[in-house]
């Protein structure tokens, strides 16, 4: 006899393939979901139902049925009803957005980043979470969660930040901090996750993307550290402590310059945001990055490699050198590179995909590895 657990899961696993549906082929009737689903007509007809009275999904206009029969009624994303909170706490500042389902922007605020001490950081991280709470109240709108990316290696299975050289921080428990922080500042209770911003950023185009990612995407972060976040065949790929896509210590030479992760020679000492202001003419440290996005193309084939953070907008020729560079290694090999874009969300980018992060969790209800349940602002687990 199943328990009451696993008709949870099996609920919320339905739940999230109809949801994956809508949100890939907009404008499904019941009917076209129950056979793209495999699921029970009834089964649809229950799910769709509770969806629409959440705030998921919403009907617009009647299509006319072919032949004898009701007519269908189109289903789609609803993207004024509920929406996510993403943080980025970064180097030099805090990002905080409130997105739509959709991927809309509806609201952000950026501001110096006052002390990098965790209590500090997560303090004033808390404070801006409830201004944007305060603008969801005034649009009418349902949080569903809270989602943070930081720059450094994330343990998800721990809640524990491995590496932040940049802030200063090793080991930091940081989930209990953040969760008492959003609690202290009166935020609602909701799930709320955490990983690292250059993971974020790559949900950022893989969640609300224009389709060309399909199941693998890498966006590379370039600020005063240069990460990747790496999603391959539909999931983020952290490594077994969160250290994958730490690719700015990566060694570009042996016994180069001294970096901040106290190694020689890495990547970072080459294109990083500090690196990049001593150089005469920065676009040549697309060069290394071209080099670095050669290397993950090789190593891991996505789809589409994005690069982003604040070291692009500030000197957006990088990523033409970059791109440049990626192009000449290809044609030496007699291959076509892979697809390579700007960000889309621009320095928005880790704050967008951290919303996204909610909902990645969200429609993924089996591919949440961590043993501990993700916690709510005032410890509640995540039941939904």
């Amino acid at each position: 006899m199943k328990t009451t657990g696993d008709q949870q899961l099996v609920k919320r696993i339905n739940r999230s393939v109809l949801l994956r549906l809508v949100r890939a082929h907009s404008g499904l009737s019941r009917a076209q979901l129950a056979q793209a689903s495999g699921l029970t007509k009834s089964t649809v007809s229950l799910l769709v139902r509770e969806l629409i009275d959440e705030g998921w999904l919403s009907e617009t206009g009647v299509t006319p049925a072919s032949g004898q029969g009701r007519p269908s009624t189109p289903l789609h994303i609803d993207g004024t009803t509920r929406g996510l909170i993403g943080v980025e706490v970064a180097v030099e500042a805090l990002r905080v957005v409130g997105i739509s389902l959709t991927g809309e922007v509806l609201w952000s605020v950026e501001e110096p980043l006052a002390d990098t001490a965790p209590e500090r950081v997560c303090k004033q991280a808390a404070q801006l979470v409830s201004l944007a709470c305060m603008q969801f109240i005034k649009r009418e709108l349902r949080l569903t969660g809270i989602g943070i990316g930081l720059p450094g290696a994330f343990d998800d299975a721990t809640g524990v930040v491995r590496f932040a050289p940049n802030l200063g921080w090793r080991n930091v428990n940081f989930v209990p901090l953040i969760t008492q922080a959003l609690s202290d500042a009166g935020a609602p209770d909701v799930p709320v996750h955490v990983q690292n911003e250059a993971d974020t950023a790559a949900l950022s185009e893989y969640e609300f993307s224009p389709g060309d990612a399909k199941d693998s995407l890498i966006f590379v972060s370039c600020g005063a550290g240069v990460g990747a976040g790496i999603v391959l065949n539909d999931r983020l790929f952290t490594g077994a402590q969160g250290m994958a896509g730490e690719i700015g210590h990566s060694i570009l030479q042996v016994d180069g310059a001294l970096c901040s992760c106290g190694r020689h020679g890495c990547a970072e000492t080459f294109f990083g945001a500090r690196a990049l202001a001593r150089l005469p003419e920065p676009a040549h440290g697309g060069r290394y990055l071209g080099v670095v996005l050669q290397n993950l193309w090789t190593t891991f084939n996505p789809n589409v490699l994005v690069v982003g953070g604040p070291s692009c907008v500030r000197y957006p020729a990088i990523v033409e050198v970059a791109q440049s560079s990626l192009q000449a290694y290809a044609n030496s090999a007699g291959m076509a590179a892979p697809t390579l874009r700007a960000a889309r969300f621009g320095l928005l980018a880790s704050a967008v995909g951290a919303a996204a992060l909610v909902l990645h969790h969200e429609l993924r209800p089996m591919h949440n590895r961590s043993p501990s349940p993700v916690m709510s602002p005032q410890g509640a687990t995540d039941d939904l």
